[in-house]
């Protein structure tokens, strides 16, 4: 574990025993009580916005995630590559509450224990997903898309008589404007190519207002012009939401990364900036190549 993270453990404990102790917690730091916010609220003062530690999985006897530990910072953009196989998607999985780890600790920043939710709630909490291949609803325009993904009442009686006020109109045009689609409002997404499909589908989940976004190879299959529209577009995201990319794609990791973190074996192998995980010596034997 990074000395980063190590330290930002110990304050979220040590703030997290204090609040226990003051509700009459038991003694000894075993189960001890976790701070409540209010609804919608996530805790960062510690630096962190998502925090996995010793994170393990197995299915069939195969250790799919193995002591895992790795940590985002509040609008950072992180990328994510490492082998077929390395645990990339697993990781997702278990951050978004779609498969349970045998062993250890993810939070949604310093109190929010993601292992205490499911799928449907994480998401309501603020953590967008999305997947390789583009979802949207094909026989509808670009707007209802977004129109549909917007943070409201689904019953059929407030489907039925729903109108957009003037600050969903205003979200709703700034979001086709991030997603370069204003000139497609119109436009059956059926109809769309599929960098546009990814965008459209990236945009609805901006509708829902995500604190984190996790992003599966969102460049594969894209034209180089659609590519480099992509990485316009997490640029533009970068700072106001976090990214989780996971991407095989080294030219756009190029283009976009910071920090990029390898995975293989179900943990971290390798961390820091691309020329320095592409020089790694372990990093070119299991996935770059020599």
């Amino acid at each position: 574990m990074t000395p980063e993270l190590m330290e930002a453990g110990a304050k979220r404990r040590e703030t997290l025993e204090a609040a226990a102790s003051n509700t009459s917690a038991s003694a000894g730091g075993e189960g001890f009580s976790r701070v409540a916010l209010a609804s919608g609220e996530v805790d960062v003062t510690h630096g962190r916005i998502l925090y996995l530690e010793d994170v393990s999985v197995s299915f069939d006897g195969f250790k799919a995630i193995n002591n895992l530990s790795l940590d985002i910072a509040p609008g950072e953009l992180r990328c994510i590559i490492g082998p077929n196989g390395a645990g990339k998607t697993t990781m997702m999985d278990i951050i978004t509450g779609k498969t349970r780890p045998d062993s250890g600790t993810v939070f949604f920043g310093s109190t929010i224990d993601l292992l205490r939710y499911k799928e449907p709630q994480i998401a309501q909490m603020g953590i967008g997903r999305k997947f390789q291949k583009p979802t949207v609803f094909e026989n509808l325009s670009v707007f209802e898309n977004l129109e549909l993904a917007l943070k409201t009442n689904k019953s059929v009686k407030s489907s039925l008589f729903f109108k957009l006020d003037s600050a969903q109109s205003d979200k709703l045009s700034e979001v086709l404007q991030t997603i370069h689609l204003s000139e497609h409002v119109s436009r059956q997404a059926g109809l769309l190519s599929h960098g546009q499909k990814q965008w459209l589908e990236i945009g609805m989940l901006l509708m829902q207002d995500p604190k984190l976004l996790l992003l599966d190879e969102p460049v594969a299959g894209m034209t180089d012009h659609e590519t480099e529209r992509t990485a316009e577009l997490f640029l533009s995201l970068k700072g106001k939401h976090s990214l989780m990319v996971v991407e095989h794609d080294m030219g756009f990791i190029r283009t976009i990364s910071e920090i990029v973190t390898v995975l293989c074996d179900g943990s971290v192998l390798a961390q820091g900036t691309l020329d320095q995980v592409q020089a790694d010596e372990r990093v070119i034997e299991v996935y770059l190549g020599r």
